[in-house]
């Protein structure tokens, strides 16, 4: 079967970075997520040399900020899949930013306490969404949205047919719509 270790055991390896900055468990956690988390930039329309570099600073991000994971609110690949999500979102504004000569002078505008609630709030409601989900339909939302599979490679892998998969899938999202209004 499949050697990684299952959900559960990341939490494991989450608190072993966290407490004692140990390399192995990094390193098992790296070998899993990043190419996955490649893969759902990469669907999300970023470029392979962006996709990589945006990994990179996750992965970074991870290591340095373990002690902010709170398995109460989130699973790890919920957490890790966030700091994707806005390390995407950071780097493209990064991009973004105008030269030097066309900066305005004076201090940067801050965002609002109020966007900065909305998106913690918005993003904690996505976590216990995904974790209310039933558990064969977080599974496949998992594994289609921030692992590396498709429709066609979660029903090879799983056995279930195809069908079923998109049925799941279809009836996970549409909870989770309801959850975000």
């Amino acid at each position: 079967m499949n050697d990684l270790p299952k959900r559960t055991e990341w939490l494991a390896e989450m608190r072993a970075i966290r407490d004692t900055q140990d390399t192995d468990a990094f390193a098992r956690i790296f070998a899993h997520f990043a190419p996955r988390v490649k893969a759902f930039l990469m669907k999300g329309g970023s470029s392979p040399e962006f996709s990589e570099e945006c990994v990179q600073e996750v992965m970074a991000t991870l290591w340095r900020k373990a002690h902010l994971f709170d398995p109460t609110k989130a699973s790890a690949s919920t957490w890790i899949f966030t700091i994707a999500r806005n390390r995407k979102i950071d780097m493209i504004r990064k991009q973004r930013r105008p030269e030097p000569e066309d900066l305005p002078w004076g201090p940067a505008e801050e965002p609002s306490a109020a966007d900065t609630m909305a998106l913690t709030e918005e993003t904690e409601i996505l976590a216990r969404a995904i974790a209310a989900l039933p558990d064969k339909q977080r599974t496949l939302i998992e594994r289609a949205y921030f692992g590396d599979l498709t429709h066609s490679e979660i029903a090879k892998e799983t056995g279930l047919p195809l069908g079923t998969i998109k049925s799941r899938i279809r009836l996970a999202l549409d909870r989770l719509r309801h959850e975000m209004k």
